[in-house]
């Protein structure tokens, strides 16, 4: 048996001011979700003058990328080919989830939604370069 990392609430707290901060440089009022391995939420931040869909948004991005296990631009990339894959329950392949990998492992996800998908994506990778 192995052992693997797990996502902490500290974690969550430490990657949750970083992308708060990185949103704030910007003036980019965002939701931002974190969840564990499994997709369930661990911490959410919906901004003063974040739009009314980003929470369910930013939660649908993150689980996306927990559950997939790679971010969800390359899934937005595949629909292209493969627009099935908007058919599977809890999956929003838009740009804006990064999944949180340690050793290899997923232990989590960071969906973010606000501004423009390169945008939401540049602040989860600013949570996720906080974790170390």
């Amino acid at each position: 048996m192995r052992t693997r990392s797990s996502l902490t609430s500290a974690d969550a707290q430490k990657m949750m001011a970083a992308c708060k901060a990185e949103a704030e440089v910007h003036r980019w009022n965002v939701s931002i979700a974190i969840v564990d391995d499994g997709g369930y939420l661990m911490l959410f931040d919906r901004m003063d003058g974040a739009g009314l869909l980003t929470p369910e948004v930013a939660i649908a991005k993150a689980r996306t990328a927990a559950l997939s296990r790679i971010p969800t631009k390359a899934l937005e990339d595949r629909l292209a080919e493969r627009p099935s894959f908007l058919k599977l329950p809890q999956y929003l392949p838009l740009q804006g989830g990064m999944p949180i990998k340690v050793d290899g492992d997923c232990i989590g996800a960071i969906g973010v939604s606000g501004v423009q998908s390169q945008e939401d994506e540049q602040i989860a990778n600013a949570g996720i370069a906080a974790l170390g």
